[in-house]
């Protein structure tokens, strides 16, 4: 059984340097792919993944604020998410590494983040992924496999869509992600991940394996490296705009839907959030 994942990495931090990819297939074909980078911490080391260039709840040119995510107080994170774990049963006695855009420079938009969460033996066991949109709200969707069994390649984790992202789509339909890492216990040049997200705006999740085509496919991945002085100091001169740039890219392909006249929608009322299983939470 392959249980290389990144909890099994002797390092705090990672960095993840490569692209990422949208593309919307209908009514229009319309696909864009920016080079980005993001960051990979592991929730119980975050005093260890500082440097000059980057901190955890520091001053820095690069940081993560712990209060930017889960209940945004500033609160420990992973025993925040260990007790969604704990709610839905499933194992919450690994390693949780949070996969997020850092602060550069005070600014930041995370579209998503995810929470990954392993269990004793160093297996990917669930994601809670974090979804935020332009109107400052916040959707969280817990996933894991079919039978709670081990997250791989192969894997495919379903959840309803729960809220509006984007005006160019409705709150309705699913969402398919799929995770692969390929990393040991100390990265190299060679280790690689991969998140993929498609969104169905139509049918049932069954559809999705044979033939249902999705409205969007969006995808980031790339290159692991650990997070250290050096790392952190060539992503912040090769991209020192990347977070102020997610805003200005997103303002920007949405005015090129729209001179391509996909329909528009409104955002609608919206009085609570929710998991994926239904269930009301604060977030």
């Amino acid at each position: 059984m392959n249980r290389s994942f990144i909890s099994r990495t002797d390092v705090p931090a990672l960095l993840l340097s490569g692209q990422v990819m949208h593309q919307r297939l209908r009514p229009v074909l319309h696909k864009f792919i920016y080079p980005v980078f993001c960051v990979r911490l592991d929730l119980a080391r975050t005093a260890e993944a500082g440097n000059v260039w980057f901190g955890v709840d520091r001053r820095r040119p690069m940081c993560v604020r712990t209060r930017d995510y889960g209940p945004r107080d500033g609160s420990d994170l992973a025993g925040w998410v260990r007790a969604h774990l704990q709610q839905a049963g499933l194992p919450h006695d690994g390693a949780i590494w949070l996969q997020t855009f850092p602060r550069m420079f005070g600014f930041v938009f995370n579209p998503v983040s995810f929470f990954l969460c392993h269990d004793r033996e160093g297996a990917l066991r669930a994601v809670l992924a974090e979804v935020n949109n332009t109107f400052g709200e916040t959707q969280h969707y817990l996933l894991s496999a079919p039978g709670q069994g081990i997250i791989d390649e192969h894997t495919r984790l379903v959840c309803d869509k729960l809220m509006h992202v984007s005006p160019f789509c409705e709150v309705r339909g699913f969402y398919r992600f799929r995770f692969r890492d390929q990393a040991g216990r100390a990265p190299s040049r060679g280790d690689t991940a991969f998140v993929g997200i498609d969104y169905y705006d139509h049918g049932h999740p069954a559809e999705a394996a044979h033939g249902l085509q999705p409205l969007m496919r969006t995808s980031i991945g790339g290159h692991l490296h650990p997070l250290t002085t050096a790392s952190a100091f060539a992503a912040l001169c090769a991209q020192p705009l990347l977070t102020l740039g997610v805003v200005v890219r997103i303002r920007w392909q949405a005015l090129l839907l729209w001179r391509k006249r996909v329909p528009w929608f409104s955002k609608p009322a919206r009085t609570a959030t929710a998991t994926s299983s239904g269930k009301e939470t604060l977030s």
